[in-house]
């Protein structure tokens, strides 16, 4: 449990009510959430029963609004339990990150009033599952190349295209859908959709097999003239873009969050391994090497941590978090992958088997640099960022 004393050095951007919240939510995900993680991983399951218990205790609707069912609380609060459900299960960590911050967000800040009264409720309940739609074959990083399009036909927009590599796609009830709806304006062209499970022509069309993160699903969806109300369209035509590029800006602190919460799982079993295994009549924790390893592994978490924090202290604050939230994912994302990496250098043979949770860690932690745009991505936002 997190005390007063380890709180101090995050006081700066938290206060008692985000140390309360993860009390709470590591003691959930330690009892409810770990011991499933080893089954969830080998599965490849979406965790439907934990989704349902996540709604119920309020944790889907953090960051929504109360008069909508959630719980009206700062994007602080999303991120520590990102990082505590990460910590406990990638898989669980990354499908709630997609929902609440992909699938559920983008509705609550630009949807319509009966929008938001129709859809937030189910989400923050876990009633309904959510999920985003912007990668498309062919396209990856390049968020303003869209090849689905929507055409306005009388009182339904008619929807045609394929979405690829989407998290919760498998189970969504709800998916927030980018399409062209004018080529000729580019980027400015482009309009977010909601389009609800089981509608016609839209379908799950391949499920990927993954390396890691196999409890959450990634999956293609496709659109064969697919006809939804004229009133799903989220905001105005043509925003779609400019709402994508905000999302995104939030994805980023949640990968970072989710990366952290791994690559502290991974330094805590190392840890716990380097006081136990003994080799030459001690424990492997008193060689150096072993040391030299595990007080990188700290510092690296701690600073992964600040900088997140700190982002997000900022993101509460009404600040742009372009550059701090892009520093922020890609340092967590390539120290988590790092951690883990050493996590299983740590285990050695132990460390390469799947009765060690060391190898699924490591497997886990490299989407990370992968999701919400690639750590080549990142370094190009935050160099523009600097005027470079």
């Amino acid at each position: 449990m997190t005390t007063k004393t380890e709180a101090r050095p995050y006081s700066a951007f938290l206060e008692d009510e985000h140390f309360d919240l993860r009390e709470s939510i590591r003691d959930f995900a330690t009892k409810e959430i770990a011991p499933r993680s080893q089954q969830v991983d080998r599965e490849a399951k979406f965790p439907r029963e934990t989704f349902d218990k996540l709604g119920e205790l309020g944790y889907l609707g953090l960051p929504i609004d109360e008069e909508y069912g959630g719980a009206g609380m700062d994007y602080r609060s999303y991120v520590i339990a990102v990082e505590e459900i990460g910590r406990a299960c990638g898989s669980t960590g990354l499908s709630y990150a997609a929902h609440v911050s992909l699938g559920t967000n983008p509705i609550k800040l630009f949807g319509t009033k009966a929008q938001k009264e129709k859809y937030l409720p189910k989400l923050t309940a876990g009633e309904y599952i959510g999920c985003w739609a912007l990668t498309e074959p062919g396209t990856g990083s390049d968020a303003s190349a869209q090849s689905t399009t929507a055409r306005l036909d009388g009182d339904h927009w008619v929807l045609n295209g394929t979405k690829q590599f989407i998290t919760n796609a498998t189970d969504a009830h709800v998916s927030i859908i980018m399409a062209m709806t004018d080529k000729a304006q580019g980027s400015r062209g482009i309009s977010a959709f909601i389009v609800e499970k089981d509608t016609p022509g839209f379908f799950v069309s391949k499920v990927e097999k993954k390396m890691g993160m196999r409890g959450s699903p990634t999956a293609s969806l496709t659109m064969e003239d697919c006809k939804i109300p004229k009133e799903n369209i989220i905001g105005l035509e043509g925003e779609g873009y400019k709402q994508a590029l905000t999302t995104l800006e939030g994805g980023r602190l949640s990968i970072g969050a989710l990366a952290l919460g791994i690559g502290q799982a991974a330094f805590d079993a190392a840890l716990a391994y380097a006081n136990q295994r003994e080799a030459f009549g001690k424990p492997i924790g008193k060689f150096q090497f072993i040391q030299g390893y595990l007080a990188d592994m700290s510092t690296q978490l701690e600073a992964a941590r600040l900088m997140l924090y700190h982002a997000a202290y900022l993101k509460d604050h009404g600040k742009r978090v372009t550059l701090e939230g892009s520093q922020a994912k890609l340092y967590a994302s390539e120290v988590a992958s790092d951690v883990c990496n050493k996590s299983v250098q740590i285990h050695g043979g132990y460390g390469y088997i799947e009765d060690f949770p060391a190898e699924r860690y490591l497997r886990d932690a490299k989407l990370c640099e992968i999701g919400e745009g690639t750590s080549e991505i990142q370094k190009l936002v935050i160099a523009k960022q600097l005027g470079l």
